[in-house]
């Protein structure tokens, strides 16, 4: 009696048939396709996997879903190429080295060739964004750069402040100054409240821009080797006056753009119904 179920089963095996939709469960993530989507390329992986006669060798999860024991992020891209063989990445695409490792895994090898990065005439890698420094000098800065050392330098005539004008009008951008502050008010929100100074004016952008503007006023110790074309969000001011930064931004032909401001309640202590207010504070100037 045993040996015929046992029979049983192994024909039971020789003619399972896969259902047209099948739920993956990839590392963790649910997917849900079509059985002629996993077997759209031969002699990958996944065809390899669900083209067999037997499914009781592969993997399952505790709800009957097949499991594969790779990244579940990453598979959505070997999902999307598996449908029309073609990829579809979004803008500045991170993970790109590692989805190709994906690919390889599953035996993918026109997708592999698609990710492999490609190298360019200048001997540089072109087709992958993923290998450029997010810091490197932009076209526009390069040509701004360009057209001011093919410029005339301001003469200290009559004419040098107009050239002086048009040198600062060449290097525009944004620039971004923060603060911290906190303050003290009583149960009684008529009372004076007891305001702190202002601890640190914090300056955020390209590095040439604060320089110019700031000059020795700026404080580089926390970012001291910085190149001018990159940007920093670790320098600050060696004054804590609002109003000087300002004028410092207006007199290099900035203006206020947009500003934000967070803050936070907290009781002082438990003694007293005082509360501490902390906030975070920053203003953004354009120069055209």
């Amino acid at each position: 009696m045993a040996l015929a179920d046992n029979t049983g089963c192994a024909k039971a095996g020789e003619d399972f048939t896969f259902p047209e939709i099948i739920e993956l469960n990839v590392g963790g993530q649910v997917y849900i396709t079509r059985h002629p989507t996993l077997v759209s390329v031969p002699g990958s992986l996944l065809w390899e996997m669900f083209t067999q006669k037997n499914a009781r060798s592969l993997a399952r999860d505790s709800k009957g879903r097949f499991f594969v024991d790779r990244d579940g992020f990453l598979f959505r891209y070997i999902l999307d190429y598996m449908r029309d063989q073609q990829l579809v990445l979004p803008d500045h695409f991170p993970e790109r080295s590692r989805l190709q490792r994906e690919a390889e895994y599953f035996a993918l090898p026109e997708l592999v060739k698609m990710l492999s990065p490609r190298l360019s005439k200048q001997n540089s890698l072109g087709d992958d964004p993923c290998q450029s420094d997010p810091e490197e000098p932009s076209p526009s800065a390069e040509a701004a750069r360009s057209l001011s050392s093919a410029a005339p330098q301001p003469s200290a005539g009559p004419g040098g402040a107009m050239g002086a004008a048009v040198a600062d009008a060449r290097r525009a951008g944004f620039t971004t100054i923060g603060y911290r502050g906190s303050y003290t008010l009583g149960r009684d929100s008529q009372t004076d409240a007891k305001f702190r100074r202002v601890a640190r004016i914090m300056v955020c952008g390209k590095t040439s821009l604060a320089k110019e503007v700031f000059g020795d006023t700026l404080n580089e110790s926390r970012d001291p080797d910085r190149p001018p074309e990159r940007y920093t969000s670790r320098y600050y001011l060696k004054f804590t006056f609002l109003e000087q930064a300002f004028d410092k931004l207006a007199d290099a032909g900035f203006h206020m753009v947009a500003c934000n401001s967070t803050g936070t309640c907290a009781f002082a202590h438990d003694q007293t119904d005082d509360r501490i207010w902390t906030s975070y504070t920053e203003y953004v100037f354009y120069r055209e």
